[in-house]
């Protein structure tokens, strides 16, 4: 089920997002350097942070709004609930959420790995951005009309 993520939640949500990062095969180093990037703050809590959960979160989605533009910065899934429609049901989450606030579109820069999963999602990728972590690694800019 997908509920608001709770201040308990932070680090089990941090762990799922590199876990799902790591599944793509990327090197330790790597993986170290975007853990910051990838790991929800208490910050970060409130209704743009959820998480979805059985016995414990499996899955992490995060939106903020800008200026009436939807950001999803988080959406990862742990390996062992991937191909469970967990990532399908928290984008779809993220569109309502993004949509209640008023947004007509949601934006996102895509790990490339995950770019055919936003595709059949129906995002389109329009541009390409840096990384955060890895300037010299350019990143699928993703849009989905809301």
């Amino acid at each position: 089920m997908i509920r608001p993520a709770r201040p308990d939640d932070l680090a089990t949500l941090g762990d799922v997002a590199m876990r799902s990062k790591a599944h793509w095969g990327y090197d330790a180093d790597f993986l170290e350097a975007c853990r910051e990037e990838l790991s929800p703050t208490a910050a970060d809590l409130g209704p743009g942070l959820m998480t979805w959960e059985d016995e414990a979160p499996r899955a992490v989605a995060h939106v903020v709004m800008a200026g009436g533009v939807a950001e999803l910065y988080l959406l990862f899934v742990a390996p062992e609930a991937m191909g469970q429609g967990i990532g399908r049901d928290l984008f779809g989450w993220a569109c309502d959420y993004a949509r209640g606030e008023g947004a007509e579109r949601l934006g996102l820069d895509a790990d490339p790995y995950a770019t055919p999963f936003y595709e059949k999602m129906g995002c389109v990728q329009v541009g390409e951005v840096p990384s955060a972590t890895w300037p010299d690694r350019m990143l699928p800019r993703m849009e989905y009309q809301l």
